[in-house]
């Protein structure tokens, strides 16, 4: 089973992948958490950006999730691929080759989280501050979700503190979550 945490950055993501990471431990769950991979590329990211880091950043993601899914039952990603294509179209406009593979990876995903930008960033030293860059982000995740009308959660922005409890039921009652957790 592949769950994947989607939006900009800043939002919440990594915390909901260690909250439902441990949950699923805690139920004997072999998961392993693939890591936002954009923190790891050897050249620059956010604003400044290149094609080449995009695409970097972008397979990287790939490798990631084809590693953790060879080794464990659930994958829980900290990004899409589409969170990642939305990076780079924002930088360069469409790419249509890497769009067409980047739709077709996408069906890998048995669940997809859409995590809400609340307008705040807090500075982590890596990911811009920058609020309209991250509110462009997260109006093209959307507008990528829409244009092929790709199934996932929104989680709702007045309840942060339920979003690990939506996460928890969606995905035990998922029937990937049932086959795995009972």
């Amino acid at each position: 089973m592949k769950i994947a945490f989607i939006g900009t950055h800043g939002v919440g993501k990594t915390t909901l992948c260690y909250e439902l990471a441990a949950a699923l431990k805690r139920e004997g769950v072999h998961v392993d958490i693939v890591k936002e991979v954009a923190r790891l590329s050897p050249l620059p990211i956010n604003q400044k950006t290149s094609l080449e880091a995009q695409t970097w950043i972008f397979f990287t993601q790939m490798a990631e999730e084809i590693r953790s899914g060879s080794q464990h039952d659930v994958v829980v990603c900290d990004r899409s691929v589409l969170d990642n294509y939305a990076y780079m179209m924002l930088a360069f406009g469409r790419q249509l080759p890497i769009e067409r593979f980047m739709h077709h990876w996408m069906k890998s995903y048995d669940l997809l989280f859409k995590v809400p930008f609340s307008g705040h960033l807090a500075a982590d030293g890596v990911r811009d501050t920058d609020t309209f860059f991250a509110e462009s982000i997260d109006k093209l995740v959307d507008k990528l979700l829409d244009e092929r009308s790709l199934v996932h959660e929104r989680l709702d922005p007045e309840d942060r503190p339920g979003w690990i409890h939506r996460v928890k039921d969606v995905v035990l009652h998922h029937p990937k979550g049932q086959k795995r957790l009972l």
